[in-house]
């Protein structure tokens, strides 16, 4: 798998501490960056799939999409 940026990391590391829960792109902003960007609530969006690339390899997609709200981390359907 390739290496993951600090930033992706960060947001891996967010929505895997609370499998299944949604989390919207404006909380993964105050999150990762809390109150020091100031840019489109999308960059959250490149990230996500820079992310979902780099861990393809790895299996199915755990970070799943929530239409309307934000993402979420799944893998249940995961099978080791």
């Amino acid at each position: 798998m390739e290496e993951l940026t600090p930033k992706e990391f960060k947001i891996l590391e967010s929505l895997a501490e609370h499998p299944k829960q949604v989390f919207s792109r404006d909380h993964l902003l105050n999150l990762i960056w809390q109150d020091h960007y100031l840019g489109d609530g999308r960059t959250i969006d490149a990230h996500i799939k820079k992310l979902r690339q780099k861990m393809s390899v790895a299996g199915p997609d755990v970070i799943q999409t929530v239409w309307g709200v934000g993402y979420k981390f799944d893998d249940s359907h995961v099978v080791l």
